[in-house]
């Protein structure tokens, strides 16, 4: 019975974590490229583009 309680506990905690990642995902890739990454703050990319490839 304990094994069978854990058994789905697991299962649940990974499922329950793949729909996590997964909506995180969904939300970040709405955003765009520079907005979703994580550096978004700190980022030079735009600024080191020469002019004409701005």
């Amino acid at each position: 019975m304990l094994t069978l309680l854990l058994n789905l506990f697991l299962g649940t905690l990974i499922f329950g974590y793949t729909v996590y990642a997964l909506i995180r995902y969904i939300k970040r890739s709405k955003k765009g490229k520079c907005a979703a990454c994580e550096l978004e703050e700190t980022c030079e990319h735009e600024t080191t583009l020469p002019d004409h490839l701005k």
